[in-house]
């Protein structure tokens, strides 16, 4: 009875600790949405403040985005696009990889996957240059397949199915090849599937990483209409004008994908983060 009460008491602390640690996180947030509803006047004077003044808030900026912004969804929808490609194309690759990295047994497969973990440690700034001298070399700068092909193969994503697929059942493998199944028929058709979960989970993360990057299209996308939306957001902050107001409007319409994605995904999120290490 005294460790059932225990248990209780504990499992309340660290529901209010954990509703508590999510209302800071959301505090900018909410600061963010209040704002977008406020006059650039009263931004400026004023700043992002939690306080309401009702008779201030009205829909301008959100109007003038959805009337007069062509830009700004031009720049969403190359967001949309670049994620997207991002998304599915790493998912693909990057999960083969990390599958033949984990159920093949070939020479020299311990070597490339230490090559993955040091690829890994290496800061994206350093590759850079490289990287952009080979878009440059391709004529692929200002395009989407400039931004979206250093990404498709991520060494963190191949790193984390290697660890989901060395938790697969290879004994799935072996009844399918005695059935006469090729080993592109074993991955799609059966060990694919058995992936869903990671598959999800990674969906997320690289959808998120992609949709908040910010240097690398800045290196390779140059024109207007080519522009993701943080460079185009960006863009709004000059010195010869700060238009705050439109700014954060549009900031807020920025997470809408990202919380759609995470809504249709998150079911399989934990699952995928927690089963890749348990011996199926």
């Amino acid at each position: 009875m005294n460790t059932n009460k225990k248990n209780s008491g504990l499992t309340w602390v660290a529901t209010v600790g954990f509703a508590l640690i999510s209302l800071i996180i959301l505090f900018p947030i909410i600061g963010l949405l209040i704002s977008s509803f406020r006059p650039s006047s009263d931004l400026m004077r004023d700043g992002i403040t939690f306080s309401i003044d009702f008779s201030l808030l009205n829909m301008d900026n959100y109007m003038y985005i959805f009337q007069q912004a062509a830009s700004y969804w031009s720049w969403y929808g190359n967001s949309l696009i670049i994620s997207a490609l991002t998304i599915v194309l790493s998912l693909f690759f990057s999960s083969m990889v990390g599958y033949a990295l984990a159920v093949y047994n070939f020479k020299g497969r311990n070597l490339f996957f230490v090559l993955v973990l040091l690829i890994l440690m290496i800061p994206f700034e350093i590759l850079m240059l490289p990287l952009y001298q080979m878009m440059v070399g391709a004529n692929l700068v200002d395009s989407y397949f400039a931004v979206v092909l250093p990404l498709i193969v991520a060494p963190v994503a191949v790193f984390f199915f290697r660890q989901y697929a060395t938790g697969l059942p290879t004994a799935l493998m072996d009844a399918a090849r005695i059935d006469g199944s090729t080993e592109y028929g074993i991955y799609f058709k059966i060990m694919l599937p058995l992936m869903g979960p990671s598959l999800a989970a990674m969906a997320i993360l690289q959808g998120l990483a992609s949709w908040n990057n910010f240097l690398w299209p800045l290196l390779v996308l140059r024109s207007n209409d080519m522009f993701t939306l943080p460079i185009g957001l960006a863009t709004l902050l000059t010195p010869y004008g700060n238009n705050y107001d439109i700014l954060i409007a549009g900031s807020v319409l920025t997470i809408i994908p990202i919380v759609i994605l995470f809504i249709f995904f998150q079911r399989y999120f934990v699952a995928g983060l927690t089963s890749g290490g348990v011996k199926g």
